[in-house]
């Protein structure tokens, strides 16, 4: 892939990933990051939403065959979900972090068939807890949770074992390396910061 059409450049350009050393971001899981990864802003560009839901196809095609449904993460995970289910013209499911204190009280949303391979589909990995928590769910009603794809993994070697434990595969877009990478040949982020932005990842 070209430099000029690249994921990794488009979500620089749109500010979807940023670096803030000197003022860290804390995440929902508590973690305090230099780096702040917010996919949903591609929904906003029509143009990078089409680069990666048609990139998410090719990965699926590509590494995980024969799918039966896809299935988002609420609720970053939803979106390109959506997308892929309408692009490959298959079932759509969607998976709550806890089961609603109402109605039906359903913690999966559509219609589950037992022993349907499915995809999972993620907006990042980061501690990979919520996607490895809607596989589980899913597997508990009887589905074959074939992978979990995501546009962007942070690489954390704990969120690596992890997968490896569930016996889970995934697979990402782009990477923390190929991004940080990209943002110092881009001048994003000075050549001077790579180092303490590596060592962070590599802490976690």
């Amino acid at each position: 892939m070209s430099e000029s059409k690249s994921l990794e450049k488009f979500l620089l350009e749109i500010g979807a990933f940023v670096f803030s050393p000197d003022k860290p971001f804390t995440w929902a899981s508590g973690i305090i990051s230099p780096v702040y990864c917010d996919n949903r802003l591609t929904l906003s560009y029509p143009p990078i939403r089409t680069f990666i839901k048609e990139a998410f196809v090719s990965l699926i095609k590509d590494k995980l065959s024969d799918v039966d449904a896809i299935a988002g993460v609420a609720t970053a995970g939803i979106p390109y979900a959506s997308l892929l289910a309408d692009q490959m013209n298959l079932p759509l499911l969607y998976v709550r972090p806890a089961a609603k204190d109402h109605g039906k009280k359903n913690k999966v949303e559509g219609r589950v068939e037992s022993k349907h391979k499915i995809v999972v589909v993620e907006d990042l990995l980061s501690t990979g807890q919520s996607s490895l928590a809607a596989a589980e769910e899913l597997r508990a009603l009887g589905c074959e949770v074939m992978g979990v794809v995501a546009i962007f993994s942070y690489n954390m070697s704990k969120m690596k074992a992890k997968f490896e434990e569930a016996h889970l595969r995934y697979f990402t877009l782009t990477d923390y390396d190929r991004l940080s990478e990209m943002a110092v040949k881009l001048n994003y982020l000075p050549a001077k910061d790579l180092e303490g932005i590596m060592e962070w990842r590599d802490r976690q």
